[in-house]
């Protein structure tokens, strides 16, 4: 019943609960001092209506009201103490003015000690009782829950938890020897070797890292050891949002991004990352995308004077003026927001866009990207990332931008498909207008791999595979792939854009590349499940090769030729490639533009190949093109038999 109650009806139960504590109390230490029985005189009233006018306030407003009882403490002990001490010196100096009744330090003595030790011993009870009673609440939906991690992080999630029937915790993991044997909040303390054998005799079903001060290097370690266990691992968000009291059961992810890939996050010049935005008026394209949207809310974070935001999908507009809104409502930050819902293709916008504003900075980040998609349809895909980057780059340097940086992809060097062309080719346009004398505009490029969490990539995908039971498809066993995280990608790409002198490439040192087999086996074990494969028939998740898609390279470049050097940032290479002349890229353009007018996809991509450096088009055979190619093979086959003959 007591379970039923609302907040309020709780509260309301504590304060009578303490008030007669208060009053027996001082009954109590008055028969006490008088050693007897008698009924107490009129005048006593008046002190124990002081006890109670006094005390119950005082209370309220040191928070002894505010606790959740479930929650009590050894911090609550110290608050209780110093507010039955507070409101004992307080009545003591009250009485002492107003009333004719006399006080002595037995009878005060007595009454403090007897109110701090009785609330305390309830507040106790209380605790044990509901936790009792949550604990036989626990249901077939319940998981059991380890805390990796006893420090102040581990604490207040546990806290949390222990209210959330979706969770019994079964205690604490933790590396510190100091904590050995401990005891917190009923929940034992246990090193990190006893682990596995907690997991068999607790029947865990899922590890919680609570970790907020250890390195990348030490999580990796923790990661790889619970990886072998037949439990999930998920973590919880940054200390901040403890502190801020935000944090919530349902708020527990999956492990971070970062720590799949297994490496260090890359730490930011501080130098480089306000130069192009600081006070200036910054216009990022893609605003709404996956890129676009964090350069948005890192850009904001460095106090530009005006942020645009171009953006062609309303919806995707829509969210991303929202969230910047709240994070300037919330800041006070005084950044003015454009919005702006149009294609780079526009040339009318792009026109009145740049008429009407002091544009400083743009980073272009309006680009289609999914290789199968741009593949089967090239003629949207040129359309928007050769020459809708061509119009804006010709207009910002009309309007003299400052500088001008382009979102380019791996997928540029050497590409394999239409859409690895059509970013190698936008490249080649900021590189042929960077050699205009005349310009005030500095145009630089920064390549990097992929970005993990973005819409389309593998750990989403993967993700949602495990959820529904598999099977999790790959292309190939042996594809690899560069990775980076959304946040540390854009923080690079910024710095990136502040080294810029006029037609350099920067590429991003993404790391070692990672198998995407291996990730997906890495996946799986942090869920808690198995690989299911011909060696081990049970297992949970199978994975599936599909076969490389369309223009679907088994793994990625960043370089075309060898002249690259260091920079200002030590994961920040600059290379210097070849180009092609603007007046040639420009005669190359528009035989591609006259080869798009024909909707021919094969004299597109053929017409690509003549001038981007590596490509080889990806044609779609049909039945009868495989019998004519498998003849020619069988035909060759018997010549070269004849001639070794």
């Amino acid at each position: 019943m007591l379970l039923q109650l609302t907040r309020s009806q709780k509260r309301l139960l504590l304060v009578l609960v303490d008030l007669f504590i208060i009053l027996g109390v001082l009954w109590g230490s008055f028969k006490l001092e008088n050693k007897t029985l008698a009924v107490i005189n009129d005048n006593s009233w008046s002190v124990f209506l002081l006890a109670i006018i006094i005390s119950i306030p005082v209370f309220i407003r040191m928070g002894l009201y505010r606790a959740v009882i479930k929650y009590f403490r050894s911090q609550a002990i110290i608050v209780i103490m110093m507010a039955t001490l507070f409101s004992t010196m307080v009545w003591v100096g009250v009485v002492s003015l107003i009333s004719t009744e006399s006080l002595t330090f037995s009878a005060v003595l007595v009454y403090w000690l007897g109110i701090f030790t009785l609330i305390t011993i309830t507040r106790i009870i209380a605790q044990h009782w509901l936790y009792n009673r949550s604990k036989n609440r626990v249901t077939a939906k319940t998981k059991r829950v380890l805390i990796y991690g006893a420090g102040v992080v581990g604490t207040q999630l546990a806290i949390i938890l222990k209210n959330d029937p979706n969770y019994s915790l079964a205690g604490f993991i933790d590396d510190d020897a100091s904590l050995k044997g401990w005891n917190i909040l009923g929940l034992n303390v246990y090193s990190a070797k006893k682990i596995r054998k907690l997991v068999d005799d607790e029947s865990v079903d899922e590890i919680i890292l609570a970790m907020s001060a250890i390195s990348r290097n030490m999580r990796q370690k923790i990661l790889d050891q619970l990886e072998s266990l037949p439990v999930s691992v998920r973590s919880i968000p940054a200390f901040a949002d403890l502190a801020n009291g935000k944090l919530r059961s349902s708020d527990i992810k999956d492990i971070d991004i970062d720590d799949l890939l297994g490496r260090d996050v890359i730490e930011p010049n501080e130098k480089l990352l306000p130069a192009s935005i600081r006070n200036k008026v910054v216009m990022v394209t893609g605003a709404g995308g996956s890129i676009g949207s964090e350069l948005c809310r890192q850009i904001l974070a460095l106090s530009p004077k005006k942020l645009i935001l171009l953006e062609q999908s309303e919806f995707a507009l829509y969210e991303i003026e929202q969230e910047l809104e709240g994070i300037i409502q919330e800041t006070g930050q005084k950044v003015e927001l454009d919005k702006i819902l149009g294609s780079i293709s526009n040339l009318t916008l792009l026109k009145r866009l740049f008429k009407n504003k002091t544009i400083q900075t743009i980073y272009h980040a309006a680009a289609y990207k999914h290789v199968p998609l741009v593949e089967e349809n090239p003629i949207a895909g040129l359309t928007n990332n050769v020459f809708g980057t061509k119009l804006l780059a010709e207009q910002a340097q009309k309007a003299d931008v400052e500088t001008f940086i382009l979102i380019s992809t791996d997928k540029a060097v050497r590409p394999t498909n239409v859409m690895g062309c059509s970013k190698r080719v936008a490249e080649l346009v900021l590189q042929g207008l960077s050699e205009n004398s005349n310009s005030k505009t500095i145009f630089t490029m920064v390549r990097f791999g992929n970005v993990l969490g973005s819409s389309g990539s593998v750990v989403p995908k993967f993700r949602r595979q495990i959820l529904e039971g598999g099977p999790i498809t790959v292309t190939h066993k042996d594809i690899t792939r560069f990775f980076m995280s959304i946040p540390e990608a854009v923080q690079l790409v910024i710095q990136a854009g502040a080294m810029a002198k006029g037609g350099e490439v920067f590429v991003l040192d993404m790391g070692k590349s990672v198998k995407i087999s291996d990730l997906a086996i890495r996946m799986i074990k942090l869920a808690g499940l198995t690989v299911k494969d011909e060696n081990h028939l049970d297992g949970d998740i199978e994975i599936q090769y599909s076969g490389l898609r369309p223009g679907e390279k088994l793994y990625e470049e960043l370089l075309i030729g060898e002249n690259v050097a260091g920079t200002q940032h030590k994961r920040i290479m600059m290379a210097t490639e070849i180009h092609i002349k603007w007046s040639e890229l420009l005669q190359h353009l528009n035989k591609l533009q006259e080869a798009m007018l024909t909707e021919n996809s094969v004299e597109i991509k053929n017409q690509l190949a003549t001038f981007v450096d590596g490509y080889t088009p990806w044609i779609k055979k049909n039945k009868d093109q495989d019998i004519i190619d498998m003849t020619n093979k069988v035909i060759n086959i018997s010549d070269r038999i004849a001639d070794i003959s």
